[in-house]
């Protein structure tokens, strides 16, 4: 039966014949594919070989470093960089911290060749045991390729180039090499790049001069630099450092007693702070600008160039102290504008959540302000209890009495219309500190209240065009906008010492008579216009000097009307003047918009004895071998002795033996007479004896200046002189507007003006201004202009261009006195 049913079987065994042909195939393009894949893999792996970087480049490890900025005296003021790193041999870093890095990251560093095989297993077992990723591998080696050669991307085929480099750098590179790169390079945290900058930033010194506890704690640091912070986190930073600690024990870095008595070392947070960059923060800017379009971005950020600059640095904070004090007070005086805002209580702690972020600091900084939650009020002494991130401290109603009787209620919420300056619970308001906190308890405050207003404040060496100090606003961080450079505002009474100059060069003297009575000239559309005295008084027959010493607007017009706007205009622009100009009337009283740049410099040409000069800001830049990029010899205004007999200041070594590019456009330029800007100099003197700048006399010295109030007291203006230095001021509104009664020159500007030149002054011998021999003195009536004798009631001794006083005698002078 089975062989008449051959047929049956052929066919049931036909079927598997056909099973055996598919397996084969499937066995085929299994074996092509992989061969495929192999092939596409070995491929993939020689590509990648032929591609890796080099790694003999690390042989001159150059890495991104810090550009230095100097003053003039060679102290450091500020610093560029993309990376915060300085570089130190591996011969000054202590043996103790490497042994702390090497026990912490890599303990079997100086067996492996890169890779760490045995590591590896150890990681892998304890991160299955834990289900997570716990521990890593990697070794120093690798850290160093990763960070040097590799790009952060998180794949497979990076971890791979990581350990092919690994490898091919332990060939390359010695131990002490490899290290030597690591300890430079690492991220250590709050900015910190590389072992000597983390040092300063959490010790205050030199890494050669760390401690064992010290030392610890940064090796603690790369496994999470902010967790670990010890300045955010002192808790978790001894943790880590015990474990560190711990680590070097088992290794045999160090004994037991070593790590016991490190452990119970106290730890001291203090940040070398080698630089305030908050109060050089617009001179700096300005600096970088230059630099930036001479050198490029790379260049100025990673190569560590040295740039010797005119900056003062005890003028800088001058300045800046000045500005932020003048503003406060000026702030103050307009009033409690009342909390930021009101939060509900569940809001509280998220929003001193991110205050805290803000605050790299163990304790709040005494004078620095924060923002603040009221979280009590206690309705019986009316003190406050205020949160500031996670600490707390107390405002007493004395340390807000400046803001007079503020009202108080002790629920959360926000008040009723009508009481928005109501203080509660939940009100954000903003605080300085008087006394810091202890373990985040017991802050003493006073509560404060940053200005609206701003100001800017520039200075210059009148015999050289040096910039000393320059501020552009109440704070960088927040508006970048330089208003010493770029802010073009009505000048107001400032801009008349032009007018008079040009008019001094017209033939008017000082004792030239001009009537102070109202008048009216036609304007367009057939309306009038009638310019009126700041003060609405008219004094009828005055001098020039009596003009000016009292802002009388109504003479300055008509000393303008009778030299030509055309004439004056063209003076502004011969002083310095760029912006555009009035061309009417109104250019007298300040009509025109300029930056304090631009004025302040056409004052210095009568601080100068005539003479226009070019301000700037840098006078060297090397690169980070010594080598001079560019150099100026500072320009020197003929009329003056060197500048560092008169003002002791020093200038960086090797300065003023060079040519710079821009030397011949620095020179300084004659423009006036020196008799002319004496006279000028000698009439602002007048302002402040006698006149709208007597503020200034409290530097107790020879001093000229000029206040300004423009229109409704949206600017106002201080900007005087002593021999050696001319210095702005320049307040108001970035939205212009009226700072209110106390908004004049002379109360919202001068005591900037004041405060800045009284620091800046310190030390600098007191100097009178100087005529020149052509300057003649002589008795006059200053009612009629002309001679008086001596001993005539009222008279006053005047100085003139020799040739240009008056020849005739006051008929009302009594014969027989002498002249």
């Amino acid at each position: 039966m089975q062989i008449y049913q051959g047929n049956q079987k052929i066919n049931r065994k036909l079927p598997q014949a056909q099973g055996v042909v598919s397996r084969k195939n499937i066995l085929i393009i299994v074996a092509g594919v992989c061969c495929i894949l192999l092939l596409a893999g070995g491929a993939f792996f020689f590509y990648m070989l032929a591609t890796l970087p080099k790694v003999d480049r690390l042989a001159d490890y150059k890495p991104p470093i810090v550009s230095q900025v100097f003053g003039d005296d060679g102290s450091l003021v500020g610093e560029f960089y993309l990376e915060r790193r300085t570089v130190v041999p591996v011969e000054k870093i202590p043996k103790k911290l490497i042994q702390a890095f090497v026990a912490a990251e890599d303990a079997n560093f100086y067996q492996h060749s890169g890779i760490d095989y045995l590591g590896i297993i150890r990681a892998a077992f304890k991160n299955v045991v834990s289900f997570s990723k716990k521990e890593g591998a990697s070794t120093i080696t690798q850290q160093v390729a990763k960070s040097m050669l590799l790009t952060p991307e998180k794949k497979y085929s990076r971890k791979l180039k990581e350990a092919i480099l690994a490898t091919r750098m332990e060939k390359t590179l010695s131990k002490d090499e490899i290290l030597y790169i690591y300890l430079n390079q690492i991220y250590l945290g709050s900015g910190a790049y590389g072992v000597q900058l983390a040092a300063e930033t959490y010790f205050g010194k030199d890494v050669d001069k760390l401690n064992l506890a010290e030392m610890a704690m940064l090796a603690g640091l790369p496994k999470a630099p902010s967790l670990y912070s010890p300045i955010k986190h002192l808790d978790r930073a001894k943790q880590r450092q015990a474990y560190v600690l711990e680590r070097m024990v088992k290794e045999g870095y160090i004994t037991q007693a070593e790590a016991d008595h490190a452990t119970n070392s106290p730890i001291v947070i203090h940040s070398l702070k080698k630089v305030n960059s908050d109060q050089s923060a617009y001179f700096l800017e300005q600096v970088r600008i230059q630099l930036e379009e001479r050198y490029g971005e790379d260049r100025l950020y990673k190569e560590g160039l040295k740039v010797y600059t005119t900056m003062h640095a005890e003028m800088q904070m001058g300045a800046y102290e000045g500005i932020v004090n003048g503003l406060k007070a000026l702030d103050k005086r307009q009033g409690f504008r009342g909390p930021l805002k009101y939060l509900a209580e569940k809001e509280v702690d998220e929003f001193c959540k991110k205050v805290e972020d803000g605050i790299d600091a163990v304790a709040l900084k005494a004078g620095s302000t924060y923002q603040g939650v009221v979280t009590r009020i206690n309705p019986a002494t009316g003190e406050l209890t205020v949160r500031v991130g996670e600490r707390t401290g107390a405002l007493s109603r004395k340390n807000m009495a400046w803001a007079g009787k503020v009202p108080l209620a002790d629920t959360y919420g926000k008040p009723e219309r009508g009481k928005g300056k109501t203080i509660t619970p939940g009100a954000v308001i903003e605080v300085s500190v008087l006394t810091p906190d202890v373990n985040k308890t017991g802050a003493v405050l006073v509560l404060d209240q940053e200005p609206e207003t701003q100001a800017a404040l520039i200075a210059i060496d009148p015999r050289s065009g040096a910039v000393r100090a320059m501020v552009g606003g109440y704070d960088f961080k927040k508006s970048q906008f330089n208003r010493a450079m770029q802010a073009r505002r009505n000048a107001g009474s400032a801009f008349k010492p032009l007018i008079y100059s040009a008019a001094i060069d017209k033939g008017m003297t000082p004792a030239s008579i001009i009537d102070d009575a109202p008048i009216e000239f036609p304007g367009a559309g057939g309306k009038v216009w009638a310019p009126k005295n700041y003060d609405n008084i008219y004094r009828g027959a005055v001098t020039m000097r009596q003009a000016l010493t009292n802002s009388i607007n109504v003479v300055s017009v008509k000393i303008l009307e009778n030299i030509g706007v055309g004439y004056a205009s063209e003076y502004a622009r011969k002083l310095g003047i760029s912006s555009p100009l009035a061309d009417n009337l109104t250019m007298a009283l300040g009509s025109s918009s300029v930056t304090p740049m631009e004025l302040t410099n056409a004052y210095a040409v009568f601080a100068s004895g005539g003479y226009r000069l070019t301000p700037y800001f840098i006078t060297k830049v090397t690169d980070r071998d010594g080598k001079i990029l560019e150099e100026i010899t500072p320009p020197q205004v003929p009329a003056f002795k060197p500048m560092t007999s008169a003002m002791n200041l020093t200038m960086p070594p090797g300065a003023g033996t060079g040519n710079a590019p821009e030397a011949g456009s620095l020179t300084p330029v004659p423009v006036i007479s020196r008799e002319t800007s004496y006279i000028m100099t000698n009439l602002m003197e007048s302002v402040v004896s006698s006149g709208t700048g007597q503020r200034a006399k409290a530097i107790g010295r020879p001093v000229a200046g000029k206040t300004g109030t423009t229109n409704d007291m949206k600017d106002a203006w201080f900007i005087g002189f002593v021999p050696q230095l001319v210095a702005g001021v320049w307040v108001g509104y970035d939205q212009e507007k009226s700072l209110g009664a106390s908004g004049s020159g002379g109360q919202a500007a001068a005591p900037i003006w004041v405060s800045f030149m009284q620091r800046a002054l310190a030390g600098i011998p007191v100097q009178d201004f100087t005529p020149p021999d052509n300057v003649a003195f002589a008795l006059i009536n200053p009612r009629s202009g002309l001679l008086a004798r001596q001993g005539s009631e009222g008279s006053v001794m005047e100085c003139f261009i020799a040739g240009t006083e008056p020849t005739a005698y006051d008929s009302a002078a009594k014969p027989g006195g002498g002249e």
